[in-house]
């Protein structure tokens, strides 16, 4: 048998690292642990266990909270991750609101404010105005924030740093729109991505496709979009624009064979539409389906009626969808979609059955609030994170040589 490579000098420092962001993670996950629950944990000794924590704390990313009680012995001291060592933002831009949420490390939400979008307002002001309004509720100076991440409805190139798609969101596709937002936001780092990706990022964080291999989040609103996630990355597609799915072909039903937009079936205006010919009228698409669930709970054959249409146009899109994506969970977001909750999702999913032979599990969204918003919170405290540890990477091994 050949011998074993030796080891090389790099090898020490990069396991530390890795046991260091490893014992960081679980803290950001499960709140304030002792080493002795580290230990448990990771399957560390407790030597190592305590030098990671040493160098965590060294580095300023984590101090100690308090003691553990109820068990024999020495109370043991309690770690927990120093949310106050940085801030982020998230801002979710719609055609007449922008809202801004500012967070802690630790991921504490510090405030979250709207404002609407006047007409006079560019990107910049829109985005700049919401933070600062979430920096006085926070009691956090908007430039102080260390990264900041823009959910929009559009879809976002990377490679040209432009947006598209946009449909009512007037400015944020000039030329230099990003370039005019990072200028107002400076120092801070600002990321951008599309809002259904973003539902998807907080959907595979804390909503019900935490454990899932590969899924798709169908997204039903003003507008319509999709996100597919496999393995825990996002299929972005060559200019960003994968999932603009408005934009897909779909047929009316076997008694209209003409070619039409997803959009045309199953956005908005056609909700409501559909809604007022099985006499449901609402102010929104969103209100439409929440009354007609209600209704049809209580056992109204037109609120019945109009659900069962709803969920067929929508399982026909489905049906095209996971014909390409065969995803293991199909997860129904949007506003009107969380109207329509179980009683709309169990409709899709029978409609789904009778159009394909793919079986995907189909479950409403598990994010409150606002998924995207979510979804950009997330990123920004992933890439404060990662720029915080890498940053102090050489400081939590430096000690040791």
């Amino acid at each position: 048998m050949a011998p074993s490579a030796p080891a090389t000098p790099g090898q020490p420092r990069l396991l530390r690292m890795l046991n260091d962001r490893t014992g960081l993670d679980l803290l950001l996950e499960l709140g304030p642990l002792s080493r002795v629950q580290i230990c448990e944990l990771t399957g560390l000794s407790k030597p190592t266990a305590s030098k990671l924590l040493a160098r965590l704390e060294e580095a300023g990313l984590v101090r100690p909270v308090g003691t553990s009680s109820g068990g024999p012995g020495r109370n043991a001291v309690l770690y927990a991750v120093d949310g106050s060592v940085a801030q982020v933002g998230a801002v979710d831009v719609r055609p007449r609101r922008a809202t801004a949420r500012i967070t802690d490390l630790a991921g504490t939400v510090l405030a979250e404010e709207h404002v609407p979008a006047g007409r006079d307002s560019t990107p910049a002001t829109t985005v700049r105005a919401a933070l600062d309004a979430a920096g006085r509720a926070a009691g956090v100076r908007a430039d102080m924030l260390h990264s900041v991440a823009i959910s929009i409805g559009g879809a976002y190139d990377e490679a040209t740093d432009r947006l598209s798609l946009l449909g009512g969101t007037p400015g944020w596709s000039a030329p230099d729109a990003l370039a005019s937002v990072r200028a107002a936001l400076a120092p801070a780092a600002v990321l951008v991505e599309n809002d259904v990706k973003l539902a998807a990022v907080a959907e595979r964080a804390q909503g019900v496709a935490r454990t899932a291999t590969s899924f798709a989040v169908l997204w039903v609103s003003a507008g319509l979009g999709l996100a597919s996630d496999v393995g825990g990355m996002l299929h972005r597609g060559a200019t960003g624009g994968a999932g603009e799915i408005g934009y897909m072909p779909v047929l009316g039903g076997p008694s209209d064979q003409r070619p039409r937009d997803f959009q045309d079936l199953v956005g908005a205006p056609a909700v409501q539409a559909l809604a007022r010919q099985h006499g449901i009228r609402a102010r929104s698409a969103a209100q439409a389906v929440a009354k007609a669930c209600a209704a049809g709970a209580a056992g109204d054959p037109a609120a019945e009626a109009f659900i069962d249409e709803l969920a067929s146009r929508l399982a026909s899109g489905l049906a095209v969808i996971t014909s390409v994506l065969d995803p293991h969970l199909v997860v129904l977001s949007g506003d009107v979609c969380s109207a329509g909750g179980e009683h709309l999702a169990r409709r899709v999913e029978r409609a789904l059955r009778r159009l394909s032979k793919l079986r995907p599990a189909l479950l409403v969204s598990g994010v409150p609030g606002d998924p995207a918003l979510a979804g950009a919170t997330e990123l920004a405290l992933r890439h404060t994170r990662d720029a915080l540890f890498r940053a102090s990477a050489e400081a939590l091994v430096g000690n040791v040589r």
